[in-house]
């Protein structure tokens, strides 16, 4: 018995200390004797009462996880910013009014919250944390974002509420991977160019001083599911707010509206429209209480109303002429309201050499019959944001066709003959309702660029005969689908520069191999064939 007491305390004895909690003890001070932790990697001081931490803290280089949240620091020893090895870092409820520059030497930092302190800024240079997913600054007076900040290309999550801001820096369609922003409680008057944003799925914009929904806006954010702009100042929702396919919650509650565009019963998805405490004329009051149901169904007949008066030779008088179109190589029919397009049309744009057919966002169910004179010139068709339940085979016989992009339908397939269009490099069919990947796309060898994400793709085939036929594909967009196995052999395909498959139903690769990029997706699936 003391033969066994003795090796269990020889056994502790051995063991080095790596995880730490002293979370709520009341403590005001950190010994030095801390550095002799140096195996240590978790440590949480979170709700104590401290003022400062020794310098010797610095010595836990494989610190990765670190809580101090809840104490009354105001400043952190420049020893400090020698924990290079550190991923989360929780300052939040402190007493900071600024952050030390050193701030961005902490390059591995995926999880940072400065929330609830007394910042006025940011360190410049903060784009240096590249590897963020996650950032807080909440509940301070920062007055201004640094520009860089959209260098953190990792960023999912940006939280900046409660603060003085004015403005959001431009180009933050950069931020490509964000999917969540909380921008609530400030002075923001304009809505920031998301243009890039593809994976924006909630946007927090409540009590600021924005006036206007713009057009581009709603071009931007085909994956956004809520938007908040209540207690504003909005006098305008663009008509285009119908491209935000994917819109499930909209609070523009308390606002200066005195209408609503009828687009918004277009949103099939949407199932919480909040719009009370506004002017509305259109609407009364008691349908308004009655709620979103109710307010979609008379928009909807609004919008029933609007399509009966615009008829097609209405429409017409603003097709481009021949010169227009003999001048710019383009046929822009884009916003038209269109159910359909004259044959005529077509056979203009074929006097005036015309190779590029703009046909999106109408009100299209079928691509025109009239289409069929221009096979042998177009190379560049777009008839996204349409209605489209099918593609004719006729289209198969485009054949100079480079470009296509049949996104934001209702495609649940496409016909075997597109196999044909051989000179076709870039196809979107991004934001149907596919549930495989088309056999034709296999077919078109020199396809360099394949965009579907926002499916129902459950499977997808990376054989010889699939995907592993597309020699030059460079760029594989499957995010936001069903994908329940990203097959091993997927990794075979080292063309491909630039692979999106985050926001499907599979568990590995983990979201961490997910967001070191391409290269590293390829080579973690590339090492499972064997298994």
């Amino acid at each position: 018995m003391d033969k066994r007491k003795s090796e269990e305390e020889e056994w502790w004895n051995r063991q080095n200390l790596v995880e730490l909690n002293l979370s709520s003890n009341s403590i005001a001070t950190i010994s030095t004797n801390i550095q002799k932790l140096e195996d240590l990697s978790i440590l949480n001081l979170s709700n104590n009462l401290l003022t400062q931490l020794p310098a010797e803290i610095g010595f836990l280089r494989k610190l990765t996880h670190l809580n101090l949240n809840s104490n009354k620091l105001a400043k952190l020893p420049v020893e400090f910013f020698k924990l290079q090895d550190l991923r989360v870092l929780d300052l939040s409820h402190n007493n900071f009014d600024d952050i030390h520059a050193d701030l961005v030497d902490l390059v591995m930092l995926e999880n940072l919250d400065l929330s609830h302190n007394n910042l006025k800024s940011l360190p410049s240079g903060i784009g240096f944390l590249v590897r963020l997913t996650s950032l807080n600054i909440s509940f301070n007076h920062i007055k201004e974002l640094p520009n860089d900040i959209v260098n953190i290309r990792s960023l999912i999550k940006l939280n900046v509420m409660n603060n003085d801001l004015q403005n959001l820096p431009e180009f933050m369609g950069e931020l490509r991977k964000m999917e969540i922003l909380y921008s609530q409680n400030n002075n923001i008057t304009v809505i920031p160019n998301l243009v890039g944003c593809n994976a924006l799925k909630e946007i927090q914009l409540g009590c600021n001083s924005i006036e206007a929904i713009s057009d581009e806006f709603c071009q931007s954010l085909p994956q956004l599911k809520v938007l908040n702009l209540k207690d504003n100042k909005l006098k305008e929702i663009s008509k285009e707010i119908v491209l935000l396919r994917s819109l499930s919650t909209l609070d523009v509650s308390n606002n200066l509206l005195e209408q609503l565009p009828s687009t918004l019963s277009m949103l099939s998805h949407l199932t919480n429209l909040q719009v009370e405490g506004n002017p509305l004329k259109t609407i009364r009051r008691d349908i308004v209480q009655c709620g979103t149901a109710r307010i979609l169904k008379i928009l909807r007949n609004e919008r029933v109303s609007e399509a009966s008066t615009a008829k097609i030779e209405e429409i017409c008088d603003n097709f481009p002429d021949k010169y227009e179109m003999k001048r710019h190589r383009t046929l822009n029919l884009s916003l038209k309201e269109l159910v359909d397009v004259p044959e005529e049309v077509f056979r203009d744009a074929v006097e005036a050499d015309v190779s590029c057919i703009n046909l999106s966002r109408n009100k299209l169910t079928t691509i025109p019959e009239g289409f069929k004179v221009m096979n042998s010139v177009a190379t560049e068709l777009d008839l996204s944001v349409n209605f489209l339940k099918d593609v004719p085979d006729f289209l198969s016989q485009f054949t100079h066709i480079c470009y296509l992009n049949l996104s934001n339908n209702l495609l649940e397939s496409l016909p075997d003959s597109l196999g044909l269009l051989n000179t076709i490099r870039e196809i979107n069919i991004a934001s149907n309702k596919l549930r495989i990947l088309p056999n034709c796309l296999y077919q078109m060898t020199n396809l360099e660029i394949l965009q579907a994400s926002g499916n129902q793709i459950e499977a997808i085939d990376a054989s010889d005969e699939g995907l592993g036929a597309l020699k030059k594909l460079a760029q594989l967009d499957l995010s936001n689908n069903s994908i329940e196995v990203l097959p091993p052999i997927l990794g075979n395909l080292k063309q491909i520069k630039n692979l999106q498959v985050i926001g499907n139903k599979f568990r590995h690769p983990r979201h961490q191999i997910l967001m070191k990029g391409t290269h590293s997706i390829l080579s973690y699936l590339r090492d499972r064939i064997s298994e």
